[in-house]
């Protein structure tokens, strides 16, 4: 039985160490049902052991983790028949057809055979690869491979879909199809959790998200939310030689509170980009200093990371892996 009432998936104390690495260290989450939680990270922050741990393929040290009140290490089984999982690479088969493809995966999921064919045809046409239902998949594109692989994680009509990063690698058209799929499947009913390194991305999807480094979730609720809690806006001021910017953080430290110098480029958050943008151009006119640019930007992932933890997303260990599976704890 599952629960009916609770939330799709929830992570309680979870640990999970391998060899050396402590890639899980205490996470905490909870996904609401038809929503679309966004699970953000650098590489090596524990997104993908997370999603490994929810999705049985990687038993936790400690701690609990459940879906749709399926307690995950003690009945594998029973939660694989109630997920989707498509994963950072297409797992799809080259060698055979986008149709043979998604009713082999309807035969190993123990689908009735009667309904595989139709089953098959409808998740074609939802992902909009009738037309190319019977070539094999050399001749499809990467995105075209991704669309495939998410139509193969919802052939059994999972409940709780988990994506991870699967717009890796995409183009920016094949980037926006897909979210539109994954918009659809959630309205839908289907509950989707994403994990993803572009913050861009979990603002287009995700209802709630949880920002995750080194194992341990170090904020969560809306995107809004974190935008808000360090500025809505992101400026930067470059200029011809670090000494001159460095110079200019001085100046500025009254106009850009907790602007840091990267190269010969000053950054930090603002609550009004257009305000602080010639308050900005004023200070420095002021000091007889001059930029050789100045740009408005939306927060990323990195300036969120760099707000709540003095480091950037990219300075995170990217040597941190899951052993031997072929990825980093992503």
């Amino acid at each position: 039985m599952t629960d009916p009432q609770g939330p799709a998936v929830e992570v309680i104390g979870v640990r999970k160490r391998y060899g050396e690495v402590r890639a899980l260290d205490g996470i905490d989450l909870a996904v609401e049902r038809g929503t679309v939680f966004g699970l953000l990270g650098p590489n090596g922050a524990g997104k993908t052991t997370t999603v490994r741990v929810l999705t049985t393929t990687a038993k936790p040290d400690e701690g609990t983790a459940r879906v749709l009140g399926v307690d995950v290490a003690r009945r594998p089984q029973r939660v694989r028949s109630l997920i989707g999982l498509a994963g950072q690479y297409a797992a799809v088969d080259e060698r055979l057809t986008g149709r043979e493809n998604l009713v082999l995966i309807g035969q190993l999921t123990h689908q009735p055979r009667s309904s595989l064919h139709a089953r098959a045809d409808e998740l074609l046409e939802l992902f909009g690869l009738t037309r190319a239902a019977d070539r094999p998949l050399s001749g499809f594109s990467g995105g075209m491979r991704r669309r495939l692989d998410l139509a193969a994680s919802l052939v059994h009509r999972p409940s709780v879909l988990f994506l991870d990063e699967p717009t890796t690698g995409l183009d920016p058209r094949s980037r926006l199809d897909l979210w539109d799929l994954i918009r659809r499947l959630v309205h839908e009913g289907t509950t989707v959790l994403l994990t993803t390194q572009y913050l861009e991305e979990a603002d287009q999807l995700a209802d709630n998200v949880a920002v995750i480094d080194r194992g341990r979730v170090i904020a969560h609720g809306t995107v809004a939310e974190l935008k808000a809690s360090m500025g809505a806006t992101v400026l930067e001021v470059g200029f011809a030689d670090r000494a001159g910017a460095i110079a200019a953080s001085a100046a500025l430290a009254e106009v850009m509170a907790g602007a840091t110098v990267e190269g010969t480029v000053v950054a930090g958050p603002v609550a009004d980009g257009a305000r602080s943008a010639l308050e900005v151009v004023r200070a420095l006119d002021r000091a007889g200093l001059e930029p050789v640019g100045l740009t408005v930007r939306e927060p990323s992932l990195d300036d969120v990371f760099l707000t709540l933890t003095g480091h950037r997303a990219t300075a995170a260990d990217d040597d941190r892996d899951d052993g031997d599976l072929g990825e980093e704890a992503s």
